[in-house]
């Protein structure tokens, strides 16, 4: 992903996610919180924030994978700490995996602050797919 091979995700592209590190089992995304970002009440939506922890959590998970294997998020349990503004600071949101089984992998995500200051944390269940199953949802038969 980090070296081009892999497209970052169109999600991501859209809400301003940037790649900042990628390593085995391990992501690190920033976004710099905009006024485009906001709910009714004038901060970040918490959507944006699940997407980010879900876009960390599922890459993560995704750099464990070999080639033409592939993830999708099963559960996203998400805790919010403290809201965001356009006068945030930039934000990174890094993502490393818990466990990486043959069907299934647990990832967790923390969105910070500058400092390590905890702004939402996620943990994220994700579904294995082998290559034959990758399109259709199902193995072939």
């Amino acid at each position: 992903m980090k070296a081009g091979e892999i497209p970052p995700p169109p999600i991501g592209v859209l809400l301003g996610f940037e790649l900042e590190q990628a390593e085995e089992g391990r992501v690190v995304f920033g976004i710099q919180p905009a006024e485009h970002h906001y709910n009714p009440n004038g901060v970040m939506h918490g959507g944006v924030a699940a997407a980010l922890l879900d876009t960390v959590t599922g890459c993560a998970v995704m750099t464990r994978l070999p080639r033409g294997v592939s993830c999708a998020t099963l559960e996203l349990k998400v805790n919010y700490i403290r809201s965001l503004t356009a006068g945030s600071p930039r934000l990174s949101c890094v993502g490393t995996v818990l466990h990486l089984g043959r069907r299934s992998a647990v990832s967790e995500g923390r969105l910070e602050l500058p400092g390590g200051k905890l702004a939402a944390h996620a943990t994220s269940t994700l579904m294995i797919f082998p290559p034959e199953e990758l399109h259709t949802g199902h193995r072939e038969r």
